[in-house]
């Protein structure tokens, strides 16, 4: 099952949602993060999101970033999407021990944890990116998610997100849903999603059971009739180049490189999305200087 995003609305105009099948997406940022399963599960989950939120954008070039600080053993979750989708992050712990509510269920909570806040960055190519907050519900990130729409956008959401983890602690599935009210929903409308939710089960079990970004919607939203808008193929994608990497050795300042460079030394700098190593000799970084430094 390739990894994409399906976004649809139903035929009475009242809801819109979206759903990603994310499973090589987390794989892949498993491989590159080294996350132990807990730290897969909450890195996937946010990653997942993130990449829905930022397809809904549709601001072309635009970003969204989603920053999960809750205070728990992982630390800081970081996911950056692009407008369609592609997606790229880090987990600031991703080998913290295992954490189960109960045997074969992870304890992505309390990892977590829930003394922080959930931060969503829209860059929308203005002169100022929209910047909203709100303190976490309880670290499970979907709820989340749910909680940062209903308080910063006022926008009632149902997200369910998941993540199934192998013995081999490879991704089995990820994914997951949003479902949104637009405005002018009557309240009938709020109880058949809440009853299609419910009755779906968890992403996993959809997932697991052979259901594609589409399936999983269809089942939510089985008392509508849900129109397909668009299918994009999504993947784990880092944006960062060589170029990059020295715009932010520039920004260290004139005295910073100058004390590199009388080092002697290389030095290697490595992205914190994918764990790209940029090599740099002295002469490089003397090169590097003398360019910035040009009248």
């Amino acid at each position: 099952m390739r990894d994409e995003i399906v976004r649809a609305i139903t035929a009475d105009g009242f809801v819109k949602a979206a759903a990603v099948t994310s499973t090589g997406i987390v794989e892949r940022a498993r491989n590159i993060h080294k996350t132990l399963p807990t730290a897969t599960a909450a890195l996937g989950r946010t990653l997942s999101a993130a990449s829905m939120m930022g397809n809904m954008q549709k601001t072309e070039d635009g970003s969204l970033t989603l920053r999960i600080s809750g205070g728990g053993p992982l630390g800081t979750i970081l996911a950056v999407s692009d407008w369609q989708g592609n997606v790229r992050g880090y987990v600031q712990n991703p080998q913290i021990s295992l954490l189960e509510k109960y045997r074969g269920k992870l304890d992505v909570g309390a990892a977590v944890g829930t003394d922080g806040t959930i931060t969503v960055i829209r860059d929308l190519m203005m002169k100022q990116p929209y910047v909203g907050s709100v303190p976490l519900v309880s670290g499970e990130i979907a709820e989340d998610v749910t909680a940062y729409f209903a308080q910063s956008e006022q926008t009632p959401t149902a997200c369910a997100l998941g993540v199934l983890v192998n013995t081999d602690q490879s991704v089995r599935c990820a994914g997951g849903y949003l479902v949104q009210l637009l405005p002018g929903a009557p309240e009938e409308i709020i109880a058949k999603i809440e009853a299609g939710v419910k009755d779906a089960g968890s992403v996993t079990a959809m997932m697991d059971g052979g259901a594609d970004a589409a399936g999983m919607l269809r089942t939510v939203l089985r008392d509508f009739e849900p129109e397909i808008l668009e299918t994009t193929p999504v993947e784990y994608r880092c944006s960062c180049t060589r170029e990059r990497v020295e715009r932010a050795l520039v920004s260290l300042g004139k005295d910073e490189l100058e004390s590199m460079i009388r080092e002697g030394k290389p030095i290697d700098t490595s992205c914190q999305f994918c764990d790209t190593v940029y090599h740099f000799t002295p002469d490089d970084l003397r090169a590097i200087l003398t360019e910035a430094t040009a009248p």
